[in-house]
């Protein structure tokens, strides 16, 4: 994206570079806003655990949705500090989390080297490659209009892809359709734990309301959705049938090429009711 004005103050995870180009036959030269992408390191009671591609804001939020959605942490109550530190090498996020945690994360610990556009990030086995949520109970029921209604305002609140038209967005919604929180990232993976730990942190009963983010939905964007007893999630892109997969196994209601009123239902279609209304009220 070229801007010609830049805005102030600056947006939380881009910086400004010098470009130019062709633009409409004329040779051009400004100053433009690009997203950040660092190295972030989550390291446990002192032992390094995964290192990840991601945009340096929101980072505590990232570090407790990582936690919480990668099985390491049980709830945001065992992490009892996250202290962040900057070298010039990327960034260090370091975790106390509690005993009992660290003991199974040591029994299968693994490396991960996380990239923006990765499926899975790297395990040892293919147990761990592919781990199935426990199996959701609630009855929630959502209108898709209001799927639609939440999807239509996301545009708005995405103040980095406003900026540099490089990032994707989660969002937390409430069952009418209201966006409560939204975080961005370069990697649509970082954008929902960043959107989950932040929902973690304030308490927010998300399990009343549904997810939306403005990727695909891969299998992990399912698990990570599902590990928080959230029981539907809308994607502006396509599914892969992994995602389906585990969405049926795990009572997930998964929609794809939500935009405007279109959507389709691949799995649990008893939760949504399809009829169409006024995406204003």
């Amino acid at each position: 994206m070229h801007m010609y004005e830049l805005p102030y103050p600056p947006v939380a995870g881009a910086r400004t570079t010098a470009v130019s180009g062709l633009r409409g036959g004329a040779v051009f030269e400004t100053t433009d806003w690009v997203a950040e992408e660092v190295p972030v390191a989550l390291v446990y009671n002192g032992v390094s655990h995964a290192v990840m591609l991601a945009t340096p804001s929101d980072l505590e939020d990232f570090a407790v949705g990582f936690s919480c959605s990668e099985g390491i942490v049980d709830s945001s109550a065992q992490i009892y500090d996250i202290v962040q530190s900057e070298t010039a090498q990327g960034i260090t996020l370091a975790l106390d989390v509690a005993s009992s945690c660290f003991a199974r994360l040591k029994d299968r610990r693994r490396s991960l080297a996380g990239r923006t556009g990765c499926g899975l990030c790297g395990t040892d086995s293919l147990e761990q490659a592919v781990r199935q949520p426990q199996p959701l109970t609630t009855h929630q029921q959502f209108d898709a209009a209001a799927v639609s209604r939440a999807l239509a305002r996301m545009r708005e609140r995405q103040l980095l892809l406003g900026v540099t038209g490089a990032s994707h967005a989660a969002a937390w919604c409430t069952a009418a359709g209201e966006i409560t929180l939204l975080r961005e990232d370069v990697g649509r993976h970082n954008a929902l734990d960043k959107l989950l730990g932040a929902a973690a942190r304030a308490h927010l009963p998300v399990q009343e309301g549904f997810m939306a983010v403005t990727s695909r939905a891969s299998y992990e964007m399912v698990q990570k959705t599902a590990s928080a007893g959230v029981s539907l999630l809308a994607a502006v892109s396509g599914v892969t049938g992994l995602a389906i997969d585990t969405a049926q196994c795990c009572g997930v209601t998964l929609l794809g090429f939500a935009r405007g009123q279109d959507l389709s239902v691949y799995s649990r279609p008893d939760r949504i009711h399809l009829e169409v209304r006024n995406l204003e009220h």
